[in-house]
Parts: C-alpha cells; sequence; structure tokens
C-alpha cells in the first residue's frame, strides 16, 4: 500500500476501514469523523470484539479502529483474533486508556496503533496512513511511554579476568523528586492495578487530575477513569478518604 500522501494523512488509495466501540455515540461519532477524512471509507461498525471479528471476515477491512474495553470479546482479544486469521488486516486501538496494563497487551496481541481518544481526526488519519504503509501508529504520549519503559540503561558488565560486582541500585529517574512516586509491591489492596495505585498516591500527594495527567502523560479522561475504578474497589466516597486509605495501605509517599 502506498506511503500516506503529503499533507493528506491517508494513503494514496481508498483505506477501509471498520470501527469497534461497544459506545453507541462514541462509535456513531467515530465513524461520522473518518467519513469526513479524504481517502478512508468505512466498511461497518462493531458493538463489541465478536463482532468485530465476524465483520472482519465478511468485509476484509485494510484497517480496524478498535476500543479496547468491550463486552463479550474485548479489544486485546479481538486483535488477536484478527491478526492471526486475518494477517492483511491492522489494527489501531482508539481507547481511553493508556496506562501500562491496557497499551502492552494490545501491542503484543498484534496492534499497530495505538490512540486516546483524545486524538483530533488528523491524528487518526496519520495513524491509519502508517500502519497500513508498515509503520507504528502511536501517539506522542504512547512513543514516550514505549520510551520510558525500554531505555532504561542496562548495568555494565564485569571486565575480563575480574569477579562480578552486584548490580548497582536503579538508577534514579531523569524527572524531578517530585515526580511520581513508587507504588508498592504487588499484591495490592482490593485488587488495585498498578496505575490505579499510582494515581492514588499522586492524589495523596495532593494533585489535581490535571497535574497527574501531566505527570503520567495520559488524558485527563483516563485520570478520571482510573480515579472512578480505585474509588469503587477501595469504598471510598471522595480524596479525603482516598488520601486516608493511601497512607492506612502503604500506598501515599512519606514526607
Amino acid at each position: 500500500m502506498a506511503r500516506a500522501a503529503a499533507g493528506t494523512g491517508v494513503t494514496g488509495r481508498t483505506v477501509r476501514v471498520l470501527v469497534a466501540d461497544d459506545q453507541t455515540v462514541v462509535r456513531e461519532g467515530i465513524v461520522m469523523l473518518l467519513g469526513l477524512l479524504p481517502g478512508i471509507e468505512v466498511v461497518g461498525s462493531a458493538a463489541d470484539g465478536e463482532e468485530a471479528v465476524r465483520l472482519v471476515g465478511e468485509r476484509a477491512p485494510d484497517v480496524v479502529l478498535t476500543d479496547l474495553r468491550m463486552p463479550r470479546c474485548d479489544g486485546v482479544q479481538a486483535t488477536r483474533r484478527i491478526r492471526a486469521d486475518h494477517p492483511g488486516t491492522e489494527v489501531v486501538v482508539l481507547t481511553t486508556y493508556a496506562d501500562d496494563d491496557s497499551l502492552f497487551p494490545a501491542l503484543q496481541a498484534g496492534a499497530r496503533g495505538y490512540l486516546t481518544k483524545d486524538a483530533g481526526g488528523e491524528e487518526i488519519a496519520r495513524a491509519i496512513a502508517d500502519v497500513c504503509s508498515g509503520a507504528a501508529g502511536l501517539s506522542p504520549q504512547v512513543q514516550r511511554r514505549l520510551l520510558e519503559r525500554f531505555a532504561a540503561p542496562p548495568g555494565p558488565a564485569a571486565s575480563p579476568g575480574t569477579a562480578a560486582r552486584p548490580d548497582p541500585a536503579p538508577p534514579e529517574p531523569a524527572a524531578s523528586p517530585e515526580a511520581a512516586p513508587p507504588v508498592p509491591a504487588a499484591p495490592l489492596p482490593d485488587g488495585l492495578t498498578a496505575r490505579e495505585a499510582e494515581v492514588l498516591a499522586l492524589i495523596a500527594d495532593g494533585l489535581s487530575n490535571a497535574e497527574i495527567a501531566a505527570e503520567l502523560y495520559v488524558s485527563v479522561a483516563t485520570v478520571k477513569t482510573h480515579i472512578n475504578n480505585l474509588f469503587a474497589k477501595s469504598g471510598v466516597r471522595d480524596r479525603a478518604q482516598a488520601v486516608r486509605y493511601a497512607y492506612r495501605h502503604g500506598i501515599a509517599r512519606s514526607r
């Protein structure tokens, strides 16, 4: 498939796209947005991953643009099945979530693109063009998380003829001392994920939702989702209770 035409954000031929999202308003909005983009034809939409897999077999789209959290068959499972059964179809994730627990399973399942739902039409078109040309279609926030995850330098190797020394302590993060605090090792209380515990620690530090989003390189909507989830799991009703909960369970940073 040809590389994206300059200034259009889409390939030189019409790209057939299937949209999968369980929220009707969101799904219809994405379909409407894609319909306004040059060089893109929406060939179907699905309300869950199971329907997406079926429609890929029927309509052979070039790209599936899918949410992650869907009933019956979620986006990760759907991606794995689509890539296994229809290797000519690429998958771009478009989701509210940019945390490691969502990002890495989706990429490991075969997704070539990953965007959050605050992406604009131009960014979506660019990601579709990128995956069609064999590149990765990742948002800047996702690229940064990948770099942070994999760019840590390895420990120095021992010189020939000398005894190996114990590995040095892990290097301090490049951010300032006020960067996101580490969260305690698993198991976490009440089924909290590592990212939810990280958000909780930042709440205990007094950060606002916008400040937490900037700290973690995610959208404010993603932060709100994590907060709703951790409130539900921990049984707290407000931020004051959340702070007490964080200190009680050793999640808050000591000052």
